[in-house]
């Protein structure tokens, strides 16, 4: 199947279905400056290993190595802006064609982009908060305290270290999420899963959970062979040929 093909396709089951859902990974991200974590060459986990650096294990037994070694990843990210995978994935929100957004990226940017139904699985780099009293705080204080080189951050309340909104390896997914789960069993009639190698768990095993399913992703996934298409470009090149297409394909 060619790719004017492959769109024309993706438009009719998106067109056709009452209740898409998007799953959305890294590789949606990397226009807006972001590595992935998988492709060959470039993915931030050939780099460093995530669980040496930036796993709760890490945060809660040396708190300094976890903001020296990984945190400045965190801060580069919150600096990035969206791209057009994202621009259009909120426009197909708005025209009534997707019903709501899971994304395993902590970037924020499908927030940014406009999309307002998200379910950010993974937390956030708006925010964090005390380990010790629970104290809120903007994720810019916690930089701005790195920046001055308190390190680690801590608590203005009760000294204990502060941590960002994000799920780290060793933490339990949110509350939320087995909610969602039950939520995309129960309504979910199509997914479309963008830029995720549908690799991490329990994540993964969401669009298990779904009726049809499309995938737009660079890398092979295990759920290939069950998607009625697959597309293997540049994410916001796709995304904007399908949102200019669903407007005109019956």
């Amino acid at each position: 199947m060619n790719y004017r093909k492959q769109i024309e396709t993706l438009a009719r089951l998106l067109r056709k279905s009452e209740r898409c859902y998007v799953l959305t990974g890294a590789g949606i991200s990397t226009d807006s400056g972001i590595p992935d974590f998988r492709s060959p060459g470039t993915g931030l986990w050939e780099k460093v290993d995530p669980i040496a650096v930036s796993s709760l294990d890490v945060l809660q037994s040396n708190p300094r190595l976890f903001y020296e070694a990984g945190f400045s990843r965190f801060a580069r990210i919150a600096l990035a802006e969206p791209n057009l995978g994202h621009y259009a994935l909120a426009e197909l929100e708005r025209l009534g064609f997707v019903k709501g957004l899971v994304t395993q990226n902590i970037d924020g940017l499908h927030v940014k982009a406009g999309s307002r139904k998200v379910w950010e699985v993974h937390g956030h780099l708006r925010s964090g908060y005390c380990m010790g009293c629970g104290k809120r705080y903007s994720f810019e204080e916690l930089v701005n305290q790195v920046e001055l080189k308190r390190i680690p951050p801590v608590c203005s309340s009760c000294d204990n270290v502060l941590r960002p909104d994000v799920v780290l390896f060793g933490d339990p997914m949110p509350p939320f999420f087995f909610d969602l789960q039950q939520k995309i069993y129960e309504e979910c009639d199509f997914m479309l899963v963008v830029g995720s190698s549908l690799v991490v768990y329990p994540v993964a095993d969401l669009p298990r959970l779904s009726g049809k399913l499309a995938i737009i992703n660079r890398q092979p996934t295990e759920y290939d062979q069950q998607a009625e298409v697959v597309i293997r470009e540049n994410i916001s090149m796709v995304m904007t040929d399908l949102l200019r297409k669903i407007e005109t394909v019956q």
